[in-house]
């Protein structure tokens, strides 16, 4: 165990040329840590987010199916409709003489309300499935912000020692003096 732990530490000390060596600079292995987190986040976060618009799709689809139900149901009324107005039309027949235009009121009347219900029925199908849509949009783009935000702040926090977030601190105070100094 000891001999292999020496190997690794030694490791570090061979010369670059031609050989192997762990870099311990955090600043020039960035872009290979980088390609690592954005590959992890890829290669993991492709089935969330799938696993997620799955779910978004079902629910929408059993939206579009209640909406059909719905539909079918209206369907079904308007043919109870139909068969009402065509029995609305043999008593027009028997009764033209007194009462044809009562009837004929009725009949529009029927007509009229059938046809409203239709389009609020379509009007209520159409806005659920865009209202769905955009809630199930709303929701991946959530998710995926959070992720990223996520990834980032681990990456951040994972790369950033105590000496070089004071460095940095440093350097920006420095910047904003030149720049008052450059205002005034």
């Amino acid at each position: 165990m000891i001999n292999l732990t020496d190997s690794f530490v030694s490791l570090g000390h061979w010369p670059f040329a031609g050989s192997f060596g762990f870099n311990i600079d955090i600043l020039a292995t960035n872009l290979i840590n980088l390609s690592v987190v954005i590959g992890v986040l890829i290669f993991f976060g492709r089935g969330v987010l799938s696993d997620l618009l799955d779910n978004r799709k079902e629910r929408i689809l059993m939206a579009i199916r209640n909406s059909e139900k719905l539909r079918e149901k209206t369907v079904e009324q308007l043919e109870k409709a139909r068969a009402r107005l065509q029995k609305v039309e043999m008593e027009a027949n028997q009764f033209r003489a007194k009462e044809y235009s009562e009837i004929e009121r009725d009949k529009v009347n029927l007509i009229n309300s059938t046809y409203q219900i239709l389009e609020q029925l379509e009007n209520s199908k159409n806005e659920t499935i865009y209202l769905e849509q955009q809630r199930a949009i709303n929701q991946v783009r959530q998710r995926v912000f959070q992720q990223a935000l996520q990834g980032a702040l681990g990456t951040l926090n994972s790369c950033l020692s105590n000496e070089l977030h004071l460095r940095t601190i440093n350097a920006n105070i420095g910047m904003f003096g030149t720049m008052n100094e450059k205002t005034d």
